[in-house]
């Protein structure tokens, strides 16, 4: 009888950690402006997006997600459980670790922060639920277990090696940027991704860990500049005539960003390289200050570089635009913390 009734107990307990933490779950919208990559620089479609996140801090002002759910956006909505809408933009973001914080224009009438849990402490094979707007149906939640725990050594940075949980928990669109919860109720992760090959949920979903995203995005300063770039292989480099080895090809730059303000511009031109569509015609950023961005390391030395800035800074940004070497300034600003 016990035995029968231990899978009754562990649902109820389920049910009720969904009750007391499912008003910090928010769901994203999200409105982006994208060039068609038709050759035109100044044609562009509107794309709406779909995300989830998890308010967080004492001030009721902040949402952890995901980099790629806000990354892009000129518009961000945020609706809590109870309905309020309340619009935000991006504070901090590392598209490396996929990971964002977004500010609310004001804090929600009725808050419900989430607790962040220390993910080091987390092992493999312990239950954790998620809640998400999976294909847009808000606060659903699917639960698993961590199945394994990646780290990213060639993303090191300030001595932290990037990780990832992996989950057995159905992920899907709409999921990315949703907390994912420990027992305890307490936010072990971010939801980032899945891997597939039919396009749809298949057993392996991963998370941004809570150390990482609390490390970058809490703990230090991640600045937000506001575009989409590759690094340039060094075969293609030379192709465009780059003056280095490598260079940071500008995709996208969002409207009224602090990379809009400097001048940066995005591709316009839509090819196939190496099996992936890129954009072309967009800035090639060679260097800001004193550090030429030509490999991956020389751009997590930028990043760390730029969290460091405590203080308003005017920073030089050297670009190619259409063959011609251009330098542009952007000021960043100290972001002052939660």
């Amino acid at each position: 009888m016990l035995f029968m009734l231990a899978p009754f107990l562990r649902a109820q307990e389920l049910a009720d950690l969904f009750e007391a933490n499912r008003q910090s779950v928010v769901t994203i919208y999200t409105q982006e402006s994208v060039n068609t990559g038709t050759g035109d620089a100044r044609t562009f479609a509107s794309n709406l997006g779909l995300g989830s996140g998890v308010l967080v801090g004492e001030r009721n002002l902040f949402v952890l997600t995901a980099a790629h759910v806000v990354g892009n956006a000129e518009v961000i909505m945020v609706e809590f459980f109870d309905g309020e809408a309340i619009p935000a933009s991006v504070e901090r973001i590392s598209r490396i670790a996929d990971v964002a914080l977004v500010r609310l224009d004001h804090a929600p009438s009725d808050p419900h922060p989430a607790m962040l849990g220390n993910s080091d402490s987390t092992r493999i094979g312990e239950e954790i639920f998620v809640v998400g707007a999976p294909m847009g149906l808000p606060y659903s939640l699917s639960r698993g277990i961590i199945s394994g725990r990646h780290s990213e050594e060639r993303l090191t940075r300030d001595g932290k090696i990037l990780e990832f949980f992996q989950t057995d928990a159905a992920i899907n669109t709409g999921n990315s940027g949703g907390p994912m919860f420990n027992y305890k109720g307490e936010v072990i992760g971010i939801v980032s991704s899945i891997l597939t090959r039919s396009g749809g949920f298949e057993g392996i979903g991963f998370a941004a860990t809570s150390e990482i995203a609390t490390t970058l995005l809490l703990t230090r300063s991640a600045k937000y500049f506001g575009i989409d770039a590759l690094l340039l292989p060094p075969e293609l480099a030379r192709i465009l005539n780059v003056p280095q080895e490598s260079g940071w090809l500008v995709q996208h730059v969002v409207k009224n960003s602090p990379a809009y303000l400097a001048g940066v511009n995005g591709g316009y031109r839509a090819v196939e390289y190496d099996g992936e569509e890129i954009l072309l015609g967009g800035d090639i950023i060679l260097s800001i200050d004193d550090i030429e961005l030509s490999s991956l390391e020389s751009i997590h030395r930028l990043m760390d570089y730029l969290d460091q800035v405590e203080s308003a800074k005017t920073h030089k940004i050297n670009i190619l635009r259409g063959g011609v070497l251009m330098e542009l300034f952007w000021v960043s600003s100290d972001i002052s913390s939660q």
